[in-house]
């Protein structure tokens, strides 16, 4: 969020959940695009986009963030 402030992006910034407990873990929203990020530290753990909010947001981009590529997360810019 802090790294956001200092490029002067305009992002809001959410989390993602239903009443059946599925969840996205951050979101990011800009003019421009939605993005979401699921994160798993542990290598055993399965990451999953629910299928609720890819059919709920289809223009929305999905990733998700592990301990191999989360300095990529940290310095990828949001569109």
């Amino acid at each position: 969020m802090k790294s956001l402030s200092h490029m002067g992006l305009d992002a809001e910034r959410y989390f993602w959940r239903t009443t059946q407990q599925q969840e996205i873990d951050y979101i990011e929203e800009t003019a421009q695009s939605l993005t979401a990020w699921e994160f798993k530290w542990n290598p055993e753990a399965k990451a999953r986009i629910p299928k609720t909010f890819t059919r709920a947001y289809p223009e929305a981009r999905c990733a998700v963030v592990t301990p191999e590529n989360f300095t990529e997360f940290l310095t990828t810019e949001t569109d």
